[in-house]
């Protein structure tokens, strides 16, 4: 069975003709995840003065902090020896280094679309419109091409994080989940806690907690207790 794989041109082609014309007000949420209201515009291909409107939501995950371990091992990933040493002085002295990952979902069930037979300047000052009658803090609108259109969304979404990280890091410095904690962040090992508590009441959670574990780089730091953990559960 033959699968159509991505075409570079094509992605780049979307990604270099997106405009974000309004950015959500709001930053995301450090805590917890917040859902984004985008309104997606593109003109129909082939077709003069046809505009394709496309509403949907986009779902920020939790903004995760990567350990040192973590972000030496993802550098580590496609490249040779010579990256070994710069990942070796990461995890030696990055403990200072703060680097947040953010995840996003394009939840695709909830996106509408319709088409307008106008001009796209007029369609998109009456999209303006009626984000400003909603005032929505969460609300976005990007221009972009009608195909591949989902790309066009990875501009939002890099405008959104480079707007929120500051803000998330400070939030996180205030409740001192990026104090250190044996060199990793208080935070994943709050993290870690709730994880094995949670394994603790359902076995099936504990080969995520080993995989976990393995990718903050605590395996052994951690490996008595989850090894107990198992022979409990059995």
């Amino acid at each position: 069975m033959n699968s159509k794989r991505p075409d570079p041109f094509n992605f780049w082609y979307a990604v270099n003709n997106t405009e974000v014309v309004r950015m959500p007000s709001r930053r995301l949420e450090t805590f917890g995840a917040t859902i984004l209201n985008y309104h997606m515009l593109s003109e129909l291909m082939d077709t003069v003065d046809r505009v394709r409107v496309r509403e949907g939501r986009i779902q920020a995950l939790r903004p995760q902090i990567l350990t040192p371990a973590m972000f030496s091992q993802s550098l580590l990933e496609g490249f040779g020896e010579e990256a070994e040493a710069y990942a070796e002085w990461l995890r030696k002295n990055a403990a200072d280094l703060h680097i947040l990952r953010y995840g996003f979902t394009i939840r695709k069930e909830e996106i509408c679309e319709h088409v307008v037979c106008e001009k796209l300047p007029l369609v998109l000052e009456q999209v303006k419109q009626r984000c400003m009658l909603k005032d929505d803090p969460l609300s976005a609108i990007v221009v972009g091409v009608d195909d591949p259109w989902e790309v066009c969304l990875l501009k939002l979404m890099v405008d959104v994080v480079r707007s929120s990280v500051h803000g998330n890091i400070r939030d996180l410095q205030r409740s001192h989940l990026l104090d250190d904690v044996g060199g990793v962040p208080r935070a994943v090992r709050i993290e870690l806690e709730e994880d094995f508590r949670a394994a603790a009441r359902n076995p099936a959670l504990v080969r995520d907690l080993a995989a976990k574990l393995r990718k903050y780089g605590l395996f052994e730091e951690y490996e008595d207790r989850f090894f107990a953990l198992l022979k409990a559960g059995r």
